[in-house]
């Protein structure tokens, strides 16, 4: 008789839940146990996208039904890999999928970056986002003229939230103390510099679009960046979304500045951070740049000439990192786990055996690129590799999730479970009703637990 298969999937955002559904969905008899070091599920969707995004956030409509599956169990406040290792792990489950992310800043070689006011952009997400772990206090009152380093998404995001007014995001989940911070903020000018040209900007013509919809704030795209090669036209007639975003920036390139909204982005292109100017005691003051220049190929190389840019404060928005986990092998330079489609190697390296039963999905797989919707594919091709292994896997001792509880229970881990986040729904929309809005997001990790807490 064969085993039916059990796997214990960690991390529950979109890449470990699409992980599950898709295993469930191929495999009948199989039962999925997700893991998460917080008490909710929805990782990057929960913390990782700025709350003026209701359509993305709507993701989780589609998240609830694959968690509502009596085969897949959610299972909150537990870090895997601190409170349960991965060997006791492994003696309850025939494989483990990592789909932990990556959510932490990468680094930025430049002098002055570690100065007094040079923030890491994820840090400032994790804030208005009120990630439960992570900074809940943020000064927006010390700085007139901020500048937002890469255009991407995120520094779309962390621009346009910089740029607007608490009073404008009541509407959203936001609670009183991010409110009070977008409410006493000194910002008039935020300005994004990109190294490349307009066609090798990497963000969404909808993200795009965003920036501009806001009443208070005007978006400024500097036209000496605006140039294009061989290499840019070649792009643009290959991606239909590369040129809805260049025809945007050109129509903003090409208009007048206007008088009435007292909040600005400026889009500056070919302008490559060299310097962060500034001392320990006054912090940040300045940026300098290099004006670099397109060399044909999609390429750059720096002019020579540099300008000194009056900012008081620097978001650096490079990318995102993951991060090891503890028993599991770490590939350093791409900050992944070093995996072969999926399969997790025991070393970085192209001898690399792989691992048997251990598996990644999502950015600590690939790498932070793609949107939430590559995630699918992703773990298709993961969950596509565990199935073929399954027969040739180490069976699992303990099989009975009863079991796991008892383990994690006497560990005196205060778990929650997917009842408990029906509960701490309830819980954040009574509060929004109490004031007029439809929910206010609970940012005390203590009081999720207790409302979500296993009953």
């Amino acid at each position: 008789m064969t085993l039916p298969l059990r796997v214990a999937v960690v991390g529950a955002g979109p890449a470990g839940i699409y992980a599950s559904d898709i295993l469930t969905k191929n495999d009948p008899d199989a039962t999925v146990d997700i893991y998460d070091r917080l008490p909710t599920p929805y990782g990057l969707i929960r913390y990782g996208v700025a709350p003026d995004h209701p359509r993305i956030k709507q993701i989780i409509v589609a998240l609830h039904r694959v968690m509502e599956n009596p085969r897949i169990h959610f299972t909150g406040n537990v870090h895997v890999g601190v409170d349960v290792s991965i060997d006791e792990l492994r003696g309850y489950y025939d494989a483990v999928v990592f789909a932990t992310g990556a959510e932490r800043d990468r680094t930025v070689a430049i002098p002055g970056i570690g100065l007094p006011r040079s923030y890491g952009g994820a840090d400032f997400v994790a804030f208005y986002d009120s990630h439960p772990d992570r900074e809940q206090t943020w000064d927006l009152s010390d700085a007139s003229s901020v500048a937002v380093l890469g255009v991407g998404n995120v520094g779309l995001d962390v621009a346009r939230i910089l740029a607007r007014t608490g009073d404008e995001l009541l509407y959203t989940e936001i609670p009183p103390h991010v409110h009070a911070a977008l409410s006493n903020s000194a910002v008039t000018d935020v300005h994004m510099f990109a190294r490349r040209g307009p066609a090798q900007a990497q963000f969404t013509p909808v993200e795009l679009r965003e920036l501009d919809h806001s009443p208070n704030v005007q978006v400024v795209v500097h036209p000496e960046g605006m140039e294009f090669d061989e290499g840019s036209e070649a792009a643009l007639r290959e991606s239909k979304s590369l040129r809805m975003v260049v025809d945007v920036l050109s129509q903003w390139a090409m208009r007048d500045p206007e008088d009435g909204p007292q909040r600005r982005v400026h889009i500056h292109f070919l302008e490559n951070p060299v310097e962060i100017l500034g001392d320990e005691t006054s912090g940040v003051t300045g940026l300098r740049t290099e004006h670099q220049e397109l060399t044909g190929d999609e390429g750059i190389r720096g002019t020579g000439v540099f300008t000194d840019w009056d900012v008081q404060a620097v978001y650096r928005c490079v990318g995102y990192r993951s991060e090891p986990i503890a028993e599991i092998p770490f590939d350093d330079r791409k900050m992944v786990l070093p995996n072969v489609a999926g399969r997790v190697l025991q070393a970085a390296g192209p001898d690399a055996e792989v691992l048997p039963g251990v598996y990644a999905t999502g950015w600590v797989k690939r790498g932070p690129v793609g949107l939430i919707g590559h995630t699918k594919s992703d773990a298709a091709e993961t969950i596509a590799n565990l199935l073929q292994d399954a027969p040739h896997l180490t069976k699992a001792p303990h099989r009975d999730r009863a079991a796991v509880h008892a383990m994690l229970v006497a560990k005196g881990l205060p778990v929650t479970d997917f009842d408990g986040w029906d509960r701490l729904e309830d819980f954040e929309r009574a509060a929004g009703v109490a004031v007029g809005r439809e929910r206010i997001k609970s940012i005390s990790r203590p009081e999720m637990t207790e409302v979500a807490g296993v009953r």
